[in-house]
């Protein structure tokens, strides 16, 4: 695979990573040490998706472990903005099964640089102005 100097991470590989995922976790660890000199981009989209089950479950230990991972990996976290938004509307105009919040995070990702779209939602393999790379693919 290419040398990538921004990546975004969807909400997926995030969660394979922190909940030890049996199938994707090695894949998430190959994938960290592959790319361990890059920038990481997500988006508040993430930080939303994330933490409502922890916050359901009252979970402070995933919490916990969210934070610290995105703050050890300097994981830049992203505000949906104007500009963004315009830009996932675009999006969810041409992509019509994209859903609202996949289309924030192609937004970010796209407005922010990021060369690499990391995900497991074969159904972001459409979009044509990022690759969009599967984590299944590690």
């Amino acid at each position: 695979m290419k040398d990538f100097k921004k990546i975004f991470l969807d909400t997926a590989p995030i969660v394979y990573y922190l909940e030890k995922n049996e199938l994707y976790y090695p894949r998430m660890k190959k994938f960290w040490n592959e790319y361990e000199n890059c920038d990481y981009v997500t988006s508040a989209v993430t930080v939303t998706e994330y933490l409502t089950y922890p916050y359901q479950q009252n979970n402070i230990k995933l919490i916990n472990a969210f934070h610290a991972f995105t703050d050890g990996m300097d994981i830049e976290i992203k505000s949906i903005d104007k500009t963004i938004a315009e830009k996932a509307a675009q999006i969810r105009a041409e992509y019509k099964f994209f859903k609202t919040m996949d289309s924030l995070q192609l937004a970010t990702a796209c407005l922010c640089g990021c060369e690499l779209f990391l995900s497991n939602d074969r159904q972001l393999k459409q979009f044509h102005e990022i690759p969009c790379i599967m984590v299944e693919e590690f």
